[in-house]
């Protein structure tokens, strides 16, 4: 029952590494120069915990169990696509975000999944330390792998913070990748057909 006494934010996070993990940036502002007792510091270290520990929650999915958990029979063999998923993941290299669109399609062989379960797994492996070419592959594999379609195509276009913030600081480039199975891989047409619905420029 709601008594309107306020709002109770309901964390969900484990509290020996919160304690852990805020000690840890506690010391980072320390050897940074910074002033802890000031309050806007004051919980600082906390939410930087919080915060990472909700970047990084990808570690506790498992990306094959979502297909899974939505998984039909039906005899469409033509091409699915879902596409300008957006993500949001932190650069392993740099702890730095960066951030675009997934386009990811699939040739459905006797199975369909829940169209939202391929953004999840987008999701779950985006929400994880990493680098955009094993982001790319990751996804790629799971849907293949799990799915088993006649091929799966994964395009990503991001713009990462460690060459905008520093570094080269070139603000407008954008990085594409992208990796192929099945039909995808071996037929022109297959793929000219997905980078046309998707909109890409890239080479067909």
């Amino acid at each position: 029952m709601n008594d309107n006494k306020g709002y109770k934010k309901i964390d969900c996070f484990d509290k020996n590494t919160i304690k852990k993990l805020s000690d840890s940036y506690r010391n980072v502002l320390k050897l940074l120069g910074e002033d802890l007792s000031r309050e806007g510091l004051d919980k600082t270290p906390l939410r930087v915990a919080k915060s990472m520990l909700f970047l990084t929650h990808g570690y506790n999915i498992n990306p094959e169990e979502i297909i899974l958990s939505a998984m039909f029979r039906e005899d469409y063999q033509q091409m699915v696509v879902v596409k300008d998923i957006e993500i949001f993941s932190m650069c392993e290299h740099h702890l730095l975000p960066f951030f675009g669109k997934a386009h990811v399609a699939y040739i459905p062989n006797h199975h369909i999944t829940g169209l939202s379960k391929i953004a999840r797994v987008v999701e779950a492996y985006a929400r994880r330390l990493q680098v955009q070419e094993r982001l790319t592959t990751q996804i790629k594999t799971c849907i293949q792998e799990t799915l088993k379609p006649l091929g799966v195509a994964v395009v990503i276009e991001a713009q990462h913070m460690c060459m905008q913030m520093r570094g080269v600081q070139k603000q407008h480039s954008i990085t594409t990748t992208s990796d192929f199975t099945g039909a995808f891989l071996k037929n022109h047409a297959t793929r000219a057909e997905f980078f046309n619905i998707i909109g890409s420029q890239i080479i067909r």
